[in-house]
């Protein structure tokens, strides 16, 4: 059912567990700027400290192998590495950190998968014009190759960048993330855009300095709901789908793995209400250029963040500004069939992750896929005995195991999200999402394993032993 070296796995990301932001000379991020000032975090909560995994590293270990896993997906502060940003100036207690983590988990034999950028920019670079100004794709490059250099020669999977379009909205559109701009219909697809072009470059230098002898694999991380029309056999609600789809899954995953440009549904939406609205200041959505790296076939394998589902219908209009809700022109319904759990946004769909699969399977050519996140999270007072999330992970693999027997997708892992309860961004503190509790009102932040940690345990190992028998 799961392939023999099938990766089970675990995800964290450096700002949301380590804590440490001013330990042995890390520089600022964006994200202790932002979680600093007043109201932009859930009860004034930042990232200071979170589960002090900086300190702490040897507990996080000792979580990872209770569960058995034979992967761990972690993220390297930039920040942490690189101060300023570049490497004019690298912070060598940084590189110890990480080189002990890289070294501990092979030595349990846990493979890492890397992640090089999980929302944190360090704050020297915002304060250049950050994802916004096109200098950003060349210091990020320096940065990976900086990092393949150092780690890759133990390092086999890299991911160059977590979530763009989480980035590029939350943090750009929306406001609601770091660096908290607020610039809709313009900004967000703009930093898309170096995000991509980033990635691509990236992605180029290993492929030509590093593969030959390292023989890793890089991707990228894409964050998708399944998206399916609130009537299926309405033609407006069907294109409304596609028209999300192309907006979310297809913004990125398009121009990586089909044309190397951006869905066509998605240009001419944006130039459509560009029309519409009298703007003449050109297409807001970029041209890549001949010039540059080519941004297609820029993965080794599709890397897929996946949460939750939608029901999509017309009509999702700011009224006459420039948005990019007006300009995708659809808006999301919960089936209320779904049970919710903990954050009002997480309707939990297990089958629709299945669908997912297959959708991307038929649409980008049949690519090797690594679920790098998926989990479920609880608020509200503290369930050690996690009944609903011991049972979603449980219906959740049996739908990744109908991927791969049934439908053929060559799904090669699985990644909950996460190790451990963390600071999950604006909500701070008051969502879990962790496998481990961590008791953030004890000075030890001591962890305690959930029964769904005990329960994600159990499949894991009932799976190896499976795959090796």
């Amino acid at each position: 059912m799961f392939p023999i070296d099938f990766a089970w796995g675990a995800g964290t990301a450096a700002y949301q567990i380590e804590g440490g932001w001013q330990a042995d000379g890390k520089g600022p991020s964006i994200w202790d700027t932002f979680s600093h000032e007043k109201g932009r975090v859930f009860g004034e909560q930042n990232g200071d400290v979170a589960c002090n995994s900086y300190e702490l590293w040897e507990k996080d270990l000792e979580c990872i192998q209770q569960l058995g896993l034979t992967h761990y997906r972690l993220s390297l502060s930039w920040a942490r590495l690189l101060p300023d940003g570049t490497t004019r100036h690298v912070n060598q207690k940084g590189v110890q950190y990480y080189n002990k983590v890289i070294d501990d988990l092979l030595t349990c034999n846990v493979s890492p998968m890397v992640t090089l950028y999980h929302f944190d920019l360090p704050q020297a670079l915002q304060d250049q014009g950050g994802w916004k100004s096109p200098s950003i794709v060349a210091l990020f490059d320096s940065y990976a190759q900086f990092c393949f250099q150092t780690f890759g020669d133990r390092v086999k999977l890299w991911i160059t960048i977590n979530e763009p379009y989480v980035c590029a909205k939350l943090g750009h559109e929306d406001g609601v993330h770091a660096p908290g701009l607020k610039e809709p219909g313009i900004a967000a697809y703009v930093v898309g855009h170096n995000m991509l072009r980033a990635h691509a470059m990236a992605w180029h230098s290993y492929d030509s300095f590093y593969r030959p002898k390292q023989r890793g694999a890089v991707s990228l991380a894409i964050n998708s709901d399944w998206l399916e029309p609130l009537h299926p056999d309405c033609a407006d609600d069907i294109a409304a789908a596609e028209r999300y789809l192309a907006f979310t899954l297809g913004w990125f995953a398009w121009p990586v793995f089909v044309t190397g440009d951006y869905p066509e549904i998605m240009r001419s939406a944006i130039d459509f209400q560009n029309k519409k609205l009298g703007y003449s200041g050109g297409s807001r959505l970029p041209s890549f250029s001949k010039d540059e790296p080519a941004v297609l076939g820029t993965a080794d394998f599709f890397a897929l963040n996946y949460y939750t589902s939608r029901k999509i219908k017309p009509r999702g209009s700011c009224g006459q500004v420039l948005c990019m809700k007006s300009d995708r022109d659809a808006e999301e319904v919960l089936d209320p069939s779904w049970p919710i759990c903990g954050v009002s946004w997480l309707a939990v769909v297990p089958y629709g992750l299945r669908k997912l699969l297959k959708y991307i399977k038929d649409t980008f050519n049949n690519p090797a896929v690594y679920i790098t996140e998926n989990g479920f999270s609880q608020v509200g007072p503290l369930q050690i005995e996690d009944d609903r999330r011991s049972e979603f992970y449980k219906d959740t693999i049996i739908e990744v195991a109908k991927a791969i027997g049934e439908d053929g997708v060559n799904v090669r892992g699985y990644f909950a999200w996460s190790l451990l309860d963390n600071f999950e961004w604006a909500d701070g503190f008051s969502v879990r999402f962790g496998l481990f509790h961590v008791d953030f009102s004890d000075a030890k932040l001591s962890r305690a394993i959930y029964q769904s940690g005990q329960e994600y345990a159990k499949i894991i190992s009932k799976y190896k032993s499976s795959q090796s028998g």
